[in-house]
């Protein structure tokens, strides 16, 4: 319980207020809806908050660890509009999960997303609450007597989007640099957006969700990994491998 205690200071305001979350019993309707999940002996915790118990989508999704080396260290965050229409990215044809993508695909769907306005991997629409969330999780993150947090961007807008958040790189930051160069008019990756696929799109490269969706095509020649960056508390990074983005 004293875990809980700790883990509920990085529930954001918003699901109190908008949804109407009591803030004592974590449940609507007097069901449950935010769960912690930190097994006693174990370096890994999980928060899941649905709207309602009933849903099968969560509206709040983190998943982080401590490392051997007693860093922290972001594994996954999901943020998900309940409101907003979904698309079944995350199962392929045969009702097995893709793993956003990486282990198999649902290319009507995705097309069906991007068309939307989606990128990789998205489900939903995201509610456009990273901006608030930063602070709250560099508290937390100070309460426990760190002074900087790592996290692992699963796609390429993850990265320019924790860029712009004051994020640096420990691990792949000249990887960012090339392909941004590759990306521009006779570049190698630029050459790839010969239109073959939706995902391949000629004007692909000028913005970042239709670099990452040609990424998770396929034109780097290989998955989106070994990317690993890190934010200092109360500091902003300043790097920038896509200037002048557009999104």
């Amino acid at each position: 319980m004293e875990k809980h205690a700790i883990y509920r200071t990085l529930l954001p305001e918003w699901l109190f207020t908008t949804y109407i979350i009591d803030r004592e019993t974590l449940t609507v309707d007097g069901k449950k809806v935010v769960h912690f999940r930190c097994p006693e002996g174990s370096r890994a915790m999980e928060i899941t908050v649905r709207r309602r118990a009933s849903d099968g989508d969560p509206m709040l999704y983190l998943n982080m660890a401590d490392t051997f080396n007693n860093q922290l260290l972001v594994l996954l965050v999901v943020v998900n509009d309940p409101n907003s229409p979904r698309f079944g990215v995350d199962f392929d044809h045969d009702g097995n999960p893709t793993h956003f993508g990486t282990t198999s695909r649902n290319r009507e769907a995705e097309r069906a997303a991007m068309e939307y306005g989606l990128a990789p991997g998205q489900i939903r629409s995201g509610m456009r609450v990273f901006r608030t969330a930063v602070p709250v999780f560099e508290q937390f993150v100070t309460n426990l007597g760190h002074d900087m947090f790592f996290i692992e961007p699963l796609a390429y807008h993850n990265a320019i989007t924790f860029e712009r958040y004051g994020f640096n790189y420990l691990r792949g930051f000249k990887e960012m640099q090339r392909i941004h160069q590759e990306f521009q008019p006779g570049g190698e990756l630029h050459s790839k957006l010969t239109g073959s696929s939706v995902f391949r799109h000629p004007e692909a490269w000028r913005t970042v969700r239709g670099r990452s969706w040609a990424i998770h095509d396929g034109v780097l020649g290989h998955p989106f990994t070994g990317f690993q960056m890190y934010k200092r508390i109360g500091l902003h990074a300043g790097v920038n491998t896509f200037p002048d983005a557009i999104w």
